[in-house]
């Protein structure tokens, strides 16, 4: 039960997914502060006899260093939760809490893949034809160009299993198309994904390109990956503004205006996975509204049925590719 409005935001996420996904998809168990989450459901009219509630007495503050917090408060909603997946009482995790503490919690105790050596953040940006996968986005601020491959492959697999691409092109973030171009780890890395299989390797690519849907999937370190989620964030709620503010109130509210503002909307495409773990783990924003708490459900189930995580890690044991 992380996030700013914490249980209210992710009660009323988990309802709407239970409401809207077919009938079976799925159950849902809320973990956090029994009495808090119960409260939360009787206030959106529901009983808490109808989702199971296991209690999570300890809180994790999105200050907090996370591998010493994972440690020192095992009865977090986070720890507890991804301690469900371990034991096969549950088959994904998904929070809003703080994002370091959901990756120290899954990789501690859910464990990495063989042959991955760190997870990866995983984001999607919208483009005007398909969303395209970054990663990474913020997990890990400097990788070996080993590392850099390894994400090739895992957010391959991500494309093929989720996103429905089965021929990915992957596409390795630089500052110019030429193979000589980029600092060390990045022309080391393209040297490795040169010929890899399971994927086309489309080469480099710029800043430019990321919206341009030629690429499914795009490759960087997590500090290059978050400032680019930072900004394009912050040039999506500048180009919203700058049409509430100069467009007639009626054409606001026209079919295209919407579909535009819903294809920018971070909160359509859930959250972002944490991809290379032994599990299904999804990392929502703080401040995500109920929306992307549904999608991000929605997310974790496709995941889920597609089997996912045992397709990274088969794609590891087969060609023992990088990471």
């Amino acid at each position: 039960m992380g996030g700013d409005d914490a249980p209210d935001v992710p009660v009323e996420g988990a309802l709407q997914a239970l409401a809207e996904l077919p009938p079976d998809t799925c159950q849902v168990v809320l973990v956090g502060r029994r009495e808090a989450v119960a409260d939360a459901l009787a206030r959106h009219g529901q009983s808490p006899d109808r989702i199971p509630i296991v209690d999570a007495p300890d809180v994790v503050g999105m200050g907090e260093k996370p591998l010493a917090a994972v440690r020192s408060k095992p009865k977090s909603s986070i720890a507890i939760g991804i301690g469900l997946q371990k034991r096969s009482e549950a088959d994904a995790f998904i929070s809003a809490g703080n994002t370091g503490a959901v990756m120290a919690a899954a990789t501690l105790l859910l464990g990495l893949h063989p042959g991955v050596d760190r997870p990866a953040i995983g984001a999607l940006f919208p483009t005007g034809a398909r969303p395209v996968l970054v990663l990474d986005a913020g997990a890990n601020v400097d990788c070996s160009p080993r590392e850099l491959a390894g994400f090739a492959h895992i957010g391959a697999v991500y494309a093929r299993d989720v996103l429905r691409r089965p021929n990915p092109v992957v596409g390795l973030l630089n500052i110019g198309e030429e193979d000589e171009k980029g600092n060390v780890a990045v022309k080391e890395a393209h040297q490795l994904l040169k010929g890899s299989p399971g994927f086309r390797f489309a080469g480099n690519v710029e800043g430019r390109d990321i919206l341009r849907a030629d690429c499914d999937v795009i490759v960087c370190d997590g500090f290059v990956g978050n400032v680019v989620l930072k900004f394009y964030e912050s040039v999506a709620r500048l180009f919203r503004g700058l049409l509430e503010q100069e467009m007639e109130p009626e054409a606001l509210e026209s079919p295209g205006t919407r579909r535009v503002f819903k294809v920018l909307d971070y909160s359509e495409y859930g959250g972002a996975p944490l991809l290379g773990i032994r599990g299904v783990a999804i990392i929502c924003h703080g401040s995500s509204p109920a929306r992307a708490i549904k999608n991000a459900i929605r997310v974790a189930v496709q995941a889920v049925q597609s089997h996912l995580s045992q397709h990274i890690g088969a794609e590891f044991a087969g060609d023992g590719a990088a990471a």
